[in-house]
């Protein structure tokens, strides 16, 4: 009988110690718990939705089942189909599955309610990541806000576009919205205000919130919007022929009879997960940024999430127009330098293959006429080599990251949106390797998104920093969480430099380096150059239905 009290006691102590908090959902009752050091509560690997499988395997996502018993919501692994050869990047034990479909909610150890809501949506290319790629722990830690992080179908899983029944497109985009419709029913359980939610997200992450913020599927389901290092009117945002694009993905696994498109639709339909998602990485390092993404859907069966072009929604002004926090790394293009020497040599043979594939062509000639403008903008008469590789940087930086976030800003401007907050991230920190051929260290792509999650990619915040990094991380989350909470990165009464929404010709923007300096017009003759190029050449994305076949010639 002693013994009996004994266990219970010091189960009873074990519970008190290691915390725990039980939540209801719409699906069951789920258990989180304290992290080691207090501060927050963790609900890992919570069921927002159910993957179809089999032969439905790229429809619309399903309800997740309602469970009878309370979940343990630890941390599970829970990754969607994807290269498995990413594992060795990720340094951590994970499970490949089909039912992917988790959210992960972080939650301040406070008795306060209707928080803030941070909703981040993970990058890679719409090919590779997951959820927890990057934490946020120390932001809920020491602000009052709720953050969920989230899984969704990647690669051809999710953003397979034949605009069949079967196959309509836009699976991982459906799954996001999904998401937020778990969250918008479900959030107030854990403290957090439905009705106030921010949803932000890294490259293909800052593309997909773009694009949330233009589909009517999603409208009503937050209210601001961060989009960081990519934007929604990118080349490799939406694809532009979604056909052309599956037949490619199908040649690159070897499946021969693609140009029957019954055939196409069937080997699609039953090849396994692991053949599918075997070359989505490898498609992520062409050079005309060819990529598995939305798509502009087509009348099917289902509910659709993207019905028009970005351009054209933009254009229009028919979409909510809610804040944006929105801008890019000085140096977005650093993500291409590990293949430089192999790039500079395939510029100088034949610069047009560095063309995206939203710009259209009558003739070779005409496609060439415009690559050698490009190139002489950007490297001169000299050709592209080690002493100009800040101008590859640069190049690339505009083409893949830079002018599509401008020139999206400028239409947003045009449909009457005053509040945009744009910024350039410019700060490097003394540990950050020096670019090859030079002496200077650049901001890479994505580089404010790690100063707002935990430590640095390979580091935790518990790590040595420099004073001046933590100072700067710290600036940063203040930054990002002023406007999930109030709307605005500096509010009246910070003691941060005041920051107004941009205006005409990308003025002004703030950059965040240290310290913070509101600027002028952000790259304003670099957008201009890329402006005239897209009046004469831009192709615009749409649906299988209505696409005419690219010449690949051109």
């Amino acid at each position: 009988m002693w013994n009996y009290c004994l266990i219970l006691v010091f189960l009873f102590i074990s519970g008190c110690v290691a915390g725990s908090r039980v939540v209801n959902t719409a699906q069951g009752q789920v258990k989180g718990y304290s992290n080691d050091g207090g501060g927050f509560f963790t609900f890992y690997s919570i069921p927002y939705a159910k993957a179809p499988s089999g032969r439905d395997r790229f429809k619309a996502p399903l309800p997740a089942p309602k469970r009878p018993y309370i979940l343990e919501a630890i941390d599970k692994g829970i990754v969607c189909p994807q290269p498995i050869d990413l594992w060795d990047l990720y340094n951590r034990s994970l499970v490949i599955t089909e039912d992917c479909l988790i959210a992960n909610v972080f939650v301040p150890d406070t008795d306060k309610t209707d928080l803030p809501v941070l909703v981040y949506v993970h990058g890679g290319g719409y090919a590779i990541g997951y959820g927890n790629f990057l934490t946020y722990e120390n932001l809920v830690k020491t602000k009052d806000l709720v953050v969920v992080t989230f899984n969704y179908r990647l690669g051809p899983h999710g953003f397979l576009c034949l605009g069949t029944d079967d196959i309509p497109g836009n699976a991982g985009m459906k799954d996001q919205v999904a998401l937020l419709r778990w969250v918008k029913d479900n959030i107030a359980n854990f403290g957090g205000n439905p009705n106030d939610v921010t949803i932000a997200g890294y490259s293909a992450g800052a593309s997909a919130v773009s694009l949330l913020m233009l589909s009517k599927m999603a409208r009503g389901l937050f209210t601001k919007v961060i989009p960081e290092s990519g934007t929604d009117i990118a080349s490799w945002s939406v694809q532009v022929d979604p056909i052309w694009i599956a037949k490619e993905y199908a040649r690159l696994l070897n499946f021969s009879n693609y140009n029957d498109l019954e055939s196409l639709e069937e080997f699609y339909k039953t090849t396994s997960y692991e053949i599918l998602s075997f070359e989505a990485f490898k498609i992520m390092g062409r050079t005309d940024t060819f990529s598995l993404s939305p798509c502009v859907e087509r009348d099917t069966e289902g509910e659709e999430f993207l019905t028009d072009s970005p351009m054209n929604i933009l254009k229009s002004g028919d979409y909510p127009k809610l804040p944006i926090l929105h801008g890019f790394a000085q140096m977005e293009g650093l993500m291409r330098v590990v293949v430089f020497d192999e790039w500079k040599d395939r510029m100088n043979e034949n610069f047009s293959d560095f063309l995206p594939l939203n710009l259209k062509f009558e003739t070779k000639e005409e496609r060439n006429s415009v690559a050698n403008k490009i190139k002489r903008f950007y490297f001169g008469d000299d050709p592209v080599n080690e002493e100009n590789i800040l101008n590859y940087v640069n190049f690339i930086s505009d083409m893949v990251i830079a002018y599509p976030t401008l020139k999206s800003v400028q239409l947003h401007l045009d449909a009457g949106h005053d509040k945009i907050y744009l910024y350039e991230y410019a700060f490097v920190s003394e540990d950050v390797p020096i670019i090859p051929h030079t002496e200077i260290r650049g901001a890479d792509h994505c580089a404010q998104s790690v100063m707002v999650g935990d430590g640095n990619l390979t580091h935790t915040d518990d790590m040595i920093f420099t004073q001046e990094y933590r100072q700067m991380k710290k600036v940063v989350r203040e930054l990002w969480s002023n406007f999930v909470i109030k709307g605005q990165p500096v509010p009246d009464g910070s003691d941060l430099p005041s920051w107004p929404p941009v205006n005409k010709d990308w003025s002004p923007h703030m950059v965040i380096d240290n310290p913070l300096r509101l600027s002028g017009s952000l790259l304003k003759e670099r957008a201009l150059f890329w402006d005239e190029i897209y009046e004469k050449h831009y192709r615009n994305p749409s649906s299988p239905q209505k696409l005419p076949k690219i010449n690949s010639e051109l």
